[in-house]
């Protein structure tokens, strides 16, 4: 653990609307969060050269729980820990931006530069699965923010967690698009040794000029793939997802990206469409016009053709796929391209829980001298 100072704050309110393009950030606006009643401008006399990029803010999150439960039929877990809230890669699309309304803040820029850190997450997991009332299942990290964004480098939360989490023998699946994932394969490898890890990394594009753009702050796809094959050398199960689809921008890619992640290691390969709720299809829609005016329109009518003529379906079984004729291409695609690469479409690593263990205190094991 490093002993380097890091500024966590208190919380900020009051989001600022912008508008206009931020360098190495994902949004181009800080719109006012769908809770909030108060809008605040611009003074007359700001000058954007002087805040041409927002600086990352990080702020205490005091949550006295890391655990936290879904019932959704769409993804493959039920219970996640996620150890920051807003993520600093900036992803554009990101599903998870509208979570930051509930804070207070904008699913924009905000998302993206004012990050919550659960400092106490280590901790809190250890009471949490050393309670009766734990029963033991897979846990997922990222299951809404990456546990591998940049400033993990720093505070090493999500180290400290695994480290737990190899201690109870807890089974754990984690998605990241961050190389720094192969810092911890030490702890990944002794999870390993149990069936307690699965690691998904999720490739979007093989483009290097194009993350910048998407995925701003996340590792370009050299370095992910690299990752896929350092973390299946050292015996660690890993897969890809291809997530989210870019429909016009990205899905031509779909092949290329599972036969460069197979020659690499992966074992597994998923996909998801991209979905935009709440205000990320605003976000997006202003994205794709600044950055690809020229197919704009129609990468938007191509979401909305599996949408139900939305930018946008939550309904449970389709959110994650939609459906029409542009989804089923796009399934099928996903099946021939594994086919081609040598992988079985359904296969997963099924993790164990067989292998738990509440460890002993100190005090108890001093009761036996």
């Amino acid at each position: 653990m490093t002993n380097d100072p890091i500024d966590i704050a208190e919380p900020e309110p009051a989001p600022v609307k912008q508008t206009l393009y931020h360098k190495g950030r994902g949004a181009l606006a800080n719109p006012i969060g769908r809770f909030e009643k108060i809008v605040h401008e611009r003074d007359i006399d700001w000058n954007p050269e002087e805040d041409s990029s927002p600086k990352t803010q990080f702020l205490k999150d005091t949550t006295q729980s890391i655990i936290a439960y879904n019932n959704s039929p769409d993804v493959g877990f039920n219970a996640s820990i996620n150890s920051y809230r807003g993520c600093e890669h900036g992803c554009v699309y990101c599903f998870a931006r509208p979570t930051h309304e509930y804070l207070g803040f904008s699913a924009g820029l905000d998302f993206e530069s004012r990050i919550m850190v659960k400092e106490d997450a280590p901790e809190l997991l250890r009471r949490e699965l050393s309670a009766k009332k734990w029963k033991p299942q897979v846990l997922a990290m990222s299951g809404v923010t990456d546990c591998y964004q940049p400033i993990e480098r720093k505070l090493q939360i999500t180290r400290r967690v695994l480290q737990v989490l190899a201690e109870f023998r807890n089974p754990v699946g984690i998605i990241t698009k961050n190389f720094l994932v192969t810092r911890d394969i030490d702890i990944l490898r002794e999870l390993a040794q149990f069936n307690c890890i699965a690691v998904n990394i999720s490739i979007t594009t093989l483009d290097a000029t194009l993350t910048p753009k998407l995925e701003p702050r996340a590792a370009l796809p050299k370095a992910r793939l690299e990752a896929v094959r350092l973390l299946s050398e050292a015996g660690i199960p890993v897969g890809i997802l291809v997530a989210p689809v870019v429909p016009c921008i990205t899905d031509h890619e779909m092949p290329k990206i599972i036969e460069a992640a197979v020659a690499h290691g992966a074992k597994w390969a998923g996909y998801v469409n991209l979905r935009l709720p709440y205000g990320v299809k605003d976000l997006f829609e202003q994205w794709v016009r600044e950055h690809f005016p020229d197919r704009a329109e129609k990468v938007l009518n191509r979401i909305r053709a599996m949408r139900d003529g939305k930018l946008n379906e939550s309904k449970f079984g389709e959110r994650m796929r939609g459906h029409g004729i542009f989804a089923e291409q796009m399934n099928q695609m996903f099946h021939a391209a594994c086919r081609h690469a040598g992988l079985d479409p359904n296969a997963r690593t099924e993790l164990s829980t067989e292998h738990f263990r509440v460890p002993e205190k100190p005090e108890a094991q001093l009761k036996l001298f």
